[in-house]
């Protein structure tokens, strides 16, 4: 990862990186074995981090507030482009690009999958950005299509949900009818958990075996291809 930062930050150490991570810039995520993994939209954010630094001179405490509004969708003063950022495309300067989504609805890989995005809006913030109105809003969360956490705030997902059943409102469709998809994808969730209970009954006794989560990720992804293939197969048969 060091490598990846290196041409544009010569001076990066791994303990510039550990006491970034101390302070809540950024978030790595830590595998079993204690190691840190970071993704392309960790190492989007670090550099989002470390230019704000170097170029405008901005402290930890302004740095961490603009990524607290660009994690939320919001726009941060003084930067001229406000969309966060999270794809390994994004130049330098600019803040990394859509933190706010953070995975396209065609991936549908197991890194996809796991790919975490800080994203915490109010329900309010979730409805001005994508134009969700307030009985319509009221009804997805009855029908469990969108969940608050415990501090009332929606995640990412939350947005691509909203943004979803916006457009396919322009065709009739209401909260009650995308239900089925809360269910379906409920039920694939759950056959996947049973199906992944005994490995993490071994890892709990110690034993060596596959991490349980990458495990999930890939059969959801694999289960996520079947859909789309058996869409695709059904078009095709019409």
């Amino acid at each position: 990862m060091l490598k990846q930062l290196h041409g544009d930050f010569p001076d990066l150490t791994d303990s510039k990186i550990r006491y970034l991570e101390q302070e809540g810039l950024i978030s790595p995520e830590r595998r079993a074995s204690g190691y840190r993994h970071f993704t392309e939209a960790d190492i989007a954010r670090l550099r989002f981090v470390l230019t704000a630094q170097r170029d405008r001179f901005w402290p930890l405490k302004v740095i961490k507030d603009a990524l607290d509004r660009l994690d939320r969708g919001l726009d941060v003063p003084g930067l001229t482009t406000p969309a966060p950022a999270a794809t390994p495309a994004t130049p330098a300067p600019a803040p990394p690009a859509e933190v706010s989504t953070g995975v396209p609805m065609a991936d549908l890989s197991a890194g996809a999958l796991r790919r975490r995005r800080a994203v915490r809006l109010s329900p309010l913030e979730l409805r001005e950005r994508t134009g969700l109105d307030a009985a319509a809003y009221a009804q997805l969360k009855a029908f469990g299509l969108l969940r608050t956490d415990s501090g009332g705030k929606h995640q990412a997902d939350d947005v691509d949900v909203a943004e979803a059943a916006v457009a396919l409102s322009r065709y009739g469709l209401e909260a009650r009818h995308l239900r089925l998809f809360r269910v379906a994808a409920d039920r694939e969730i759950g056959l996947t958990q049973q199906l992944l209970e005994p490995l993490r009954r071994r890892r709990a006794r110690g034993a060596s075996g596959p991490d349980p989560a990458d495990r999930e990720a890939e059969l959801l992804a694999h289960t996520l291809s079947l859909h789309v293939a058996l869409v695709r197969s059904g078009l095709a048969q019409r």
